[in-house]
């Protein structure tokens, strides 16, 4: 009986991130595909919300929050303040595309095709392990601040380096 429980959880789990993923890749390409800067930030925050939900799937709740809390609430914050502070023009935009974006296209095709071969080609078979127990937020803070503490700090500086860019941009002289 267990067994067949389990298998609908997957059946669930993998319906679940089929169409998270799906609203994913349609937000991105609302993201590019936008003419208006403001509407393809917003449609980011779709696209990072769908990324938090991809975690909850995942059982990492701690990631997720970290996700809402980084990403959408501070990085889109500072995204939509530099989009205010270099005065774009709030509504649709006919110029905002470059003239050789039929360029990206083969590319961007050429790029995911080698992505998708180079992960299928080292993660082919591979299973991975339930976890014996789960790991504790403790645990997993340090794993954060012992490995990731220099990229983080990298990362606070480089939204510190934009801000101040729209700054300067933004202030009459």
């Amino acid at each position: 009986m267990s067994a067949l429980l389990a298998a609908d959880v997957n059946v669930a789990q993998n319906v679940g991130f089929y169409i998270i993923a799906a609203v994913m890749v349609f937000g991105a390409f609302r993201v590019v595909t936008g003419s208006n800067v403001v509407h393809a930030a917003l449609w980011l925050v779709v696209v990072l919300g769908g990324v938090a939900a991809q975690y909850v799937l995942a059982a990492a709740e701690f990631v997720a929050i970290s996700q809402v809390m980084v990403y959408i609430g501070a990085v889109m914050v500072l995204f939509l303040f530099g989009i205010m502070l270099t005065r774009a023009t709030i509504g649709a935009e006919a110029d905002l595309n470059n003239t050789n974006w039929k360029i990206g296209i083969p590319v961007a095709v050429l790029l995911g095709a080698t992505m998708i071969w180079v992960i299928v080609d080292e993660y082919r078979g591979s299973v991975l392990e339930a976890p014996d127990a789960p790991m504790p937020t403790e645990a997993i803070s340090d794993v954060f601040l012992r490995e990731g503490l220099v990229p983080f700090l990298a990362l606070s500086f480089v939204l510190l380096a934009a801000a101040i860019g729209a700054i300067v941009l933004a202030r009459k002289d």
